[in-house]
């Protein structure tokens, strides 16, 4: 399998290949690995957690939260395509 080039914007090149491997998009590779290049690892991994799971939203709360993101087409999904699209933004 070919190397992938991150860019010039990823600060910490190993992660983002671990996480683009774990089948994690290129954008949210990149805001990780550069999360964790600017503190340590451990401490972005503790950030997490403090929202409620996706499962425990409301369908239009799920559709807030795809606008916020800038994320298109998503008015027509059912909630578990919903949550799998928001997952891999």
């Amino acid at each position: 399998m070919p190397e992938r080039d991150p860019g010039p914007s990823v600060k910490d090149d190993e992660l983002y290949e671990k996480l683009r491997d774990a089948g994690n998009s290129k954008e949210k590779s990149a805001r990780i690995a550069n999360a964790a290049a600017n503190e340590s690892r451990s401490s972005v991994g503790e950030k997490g957690g403090q929202s409620p799971a996706y499962e425990d939203w409301t369908v239009d709360e799920l559709q807030d939260r795809a606008k916020e993101l800038d994320i298109t087409g998503y008015s027509d999904l059912k909630k578990d395509e919903l949550i799998e699209k928001l997952r891999n933004h």
